[in-house]
C-alpha cells in the first residue's frame, strides 16, 4: 500500500491540530463575556494559531504540488474520486481563506497582529467599521464551513477504513 510521505504526513496531522485549537480557542473567546486579560490573550493566542496556520498551509501546499499523492484504490466509484479532489480542494481554500479573513477583520476593527508578540504583521488595510462587520461575519461563517467539510472528510475517512477496509485512512497515518 502506497502511503503520503512522511513530511505530508506531519503537515497535515499538524495543520489538523492547529486548526482544531484555534478553533476551540475561537468559540471560547468569543462566549467570554467583556473585555477581560484572559479574552485579550486568548484573542492574540487565536491569531498567532491563524498565523501560523496559515504558513504551514502555505508549506503544505506547496509541498502537495511538488509530491504527488498515493493512488486511490481502483474500487473508489468515480464520483468519489472526484467528490475527494473538490473536498481536498476546499479544505485547502479554507485553511487560506479562514486566517485571511480574520487578519483582515481585525484590520477592520483597527487592531493590527503582532505575530508571537513580536513581529507586526503589515497593516493592509485601514479600520473601517463596515467591513469590520462584514469580514466577522465571512470569518465566522468560513469557520461553520470548515467544521462542516471537517466532518464530511473525517466520514468519508472511517467510512473507508470500517466499511470499505480499502487502506485509505492508512496512508495517512504514521
Amino acid at each position: 500500500m502506497e502511503k503520503y510521505t512522511k513530511t505530508a504526513m506531519a503537515l497535515h496531522w499538524l495543520v489538523a491540530l492547529l486548526i482544531v485549537a484555534a478553533f476551540a480557542l475561537g468559540v471560547t473567546m468569543v462566549d467570554i463575556p467583556g473585555l477581560t486579560p484572559t479574552k485579550l490573550k486568548y484573542f492574540s493566542w487565536h491569531k498567532w494559531l491563524g498565523v501560523t496556520v496559515l504558513g504551514l498551509a502555505t508549506v503544505r501546499l506547496l509541498w502537495r504540488l511538488t509530491h504527488a499523492g498515493p493512488v486511490l484504490p481502483m474500487s473508489m466509484p468515480a464520483w468519489q474520486v472526484k467528490i475527494s479532489a473538490l473536498l481536498h480542494g476546499l479544505l485547502y481554500v479554507l485553511m487560506f481563506a479562514i486566517p485571511l479573513s480574520g487578519y483582515f477583520y481585525s484590520l477592520a476593527a483597527g487592531v493590527p497582529v503582532t505575530y508571537l508578540g513580536v513581529l507586526p504583521l503589515p497593516v493592509l488595510i485601514e479600520p473601517n467599521p463596515e467591513w469590520k462587520v462584514v469580514l466577522k461575519a465571512v470569518h465566522y461563517w468560513l469557520n461553520m464551513g470548515l467544521l462542516a467539510a471537517v466532518a464530511v472528510h473525517v466520514a468519508a475517512a472511517l467510512k473507508h477504513q470500517f466499511i470499505d477496509r480499502d487502506g485509505v485512512l492508512k496512508r495517512m497515518l504514521p
